[in-house]
């Protein structure tokens, strides 16, 4: 049992870092009204499905469409 927890310390942090890079993401991205659609939809699933990188990579590069 004391493994699950140590596993668990170790996870809880990188689990509320990847939630608050997604959510700043996404907002982000909602609210940027220069990209069109199609980008916007795009950005949408990077960020959704490349998991912690994502929001990096979009919150890097996609922000400099701004």
């Amino acid at each position: 049992m004391q493994l699950m927890t140590d596993y668990f310390a170790i996870l809880l942090p990188l689990i509320i870092l990847q939630l608050i890079l997604l959510v700043t993401a996404i907002v982000h991205l909602v609210r940027n009204d220069r990209l069109s659609q199609s980008n916007k939809i795009i950005w949408a699933l990077v960020i959704v499905f490349v998991n912690i990188i994502g929001p990096i990579i979009y919150l890097i590069f996609g922000r400099k469409e701004d």
